[in-house]
C-alpha cells in the first residue's frame, strides 16, 4: 500500500474542519475541503462559485428529483445540457476524490460524501465528528461572533443540507449512522487534541506498513 486517506465527516460546529486541519499537520499530510472545488474549477474551466453554490448542498430542482435516478461515477461532457447540473458537478468532485485515492500520496478529505465515495476502497480510514448542541454553539458562537439565536439557526440549516445532500448521494444512506464509518468521535467529552490523537493512532496500526517507509 502506498497512501492512506482520512475521511471526516462533521457536524456543524464540532470542530472537524480544525480537527482535520491538526490531524493533517500531525501526520504531514495535506487536507482537503474547499481545495476538492477548485481542483474541479481548474479541471473543467467553471467558475469555483459554481460549486461553492453546490458545496454539501442540493439545489431545488435536484431536491425534487427521486434519488433512485442518481448516477454514481458518470460525467457528462461540456457539451451536454447538462454539464453544470448538481449531480454533473457531484460527480466531477467525485472522480477527483477517487483519483486522490488512488494516487501515492496520503490525504485527508472533509466532507463531500468522502466516505461513501471511496467506501469499496482498502486504505481508506472514514470518521465521523459530532458534538452535543450546546458545545457546537458555543464554538460557532466564538468562531463567527454571532448570536447563541443565530448559532443554533445556522446549526439547524447546515446540518439539514448536509444530510440532505448525504442521502441524496449515497441513495438514501444517514449522514450520521456510525456505522457509516470506522469511528465517531464527541469532541467535546474527547477534546479537539484527543480526536486528532485517537484517528491518529487507528491510521498508524491499521496501515503499519506506509509508517514503516
Amino acid at each position: 500500500m502506498k497512501n492512506y486517506i482520512i475521511t471526516i465527516a462533521r457536524g456543524f460546529g464540532s470542530g472537524g474542519k480544525d480537527i482535520a486541519n491538526r490531524l493533517a499537520k500531525k501526520l504531514n499530510i495535506p487536507c482537503y475541503e474547499r481545495e476538492i472545488l477548485e481542483m474541479a474549477s481548474e479541471e473543467t474551466g467553471l467558475d469555483v462559485g459554481v460549486f461553492l453554490e453546490v458545496d454539501e448542498k442540493l439545489r431545488k430542482n435536484t431536491i425534487l428529483k427521486n434519488i433512485q435516478t442518481v448516477q454514481t461515477e458518470y460525467v457528462i461532457e461540456p457539451t451536454e445540457k447538462d454539464f453544470e447540473s448538481d449531480d454533473n458537478l457531484f460527480h466531477i468532485q467525485a472522480q477527483i476524490i477517487r483519483t486522490l485515492a488512488s494516487s501515492d500520496m496520503s490525504c485527508i478529505i472533509v466532507g463531500k460524501c468522502a466516505d461513501y465515495i471511496l467506501k469499496d476502497y482498502d486504505n481508506v480510514v472514514s470518521v465521523y465528528i459530532e458534538a452535543p448542541r450546546e458545545a457546537c454553539v458555543e464554538s460557532i458562537k466564538a468562531k463567527l461572533n454571532v448570536s447563541e439565536k443565530e448559532a443554533h439557526r445556522m446549526i439547524r440549516s447546515t446540518d439539514k443540507y448536509r444530510a440532505n445532500y448525504y442521502r441524496y448521494y449515497t441513495r438514501g444512506n444517514d449522514w450520521t449512522n456510525p456505522i457509516n464509518y470506522h469511528m465517531t468521535l464527541n469532541s467535546a467529552r474527547v477534546g479537539r487534541e484527543g480526536c486528532v490523537d485517537i484517528i491518529a493512532d487507528y491510521v498508524k496500526e491499521k496501515f503499519p506498513e506506509v509508517f514503516q517507509e
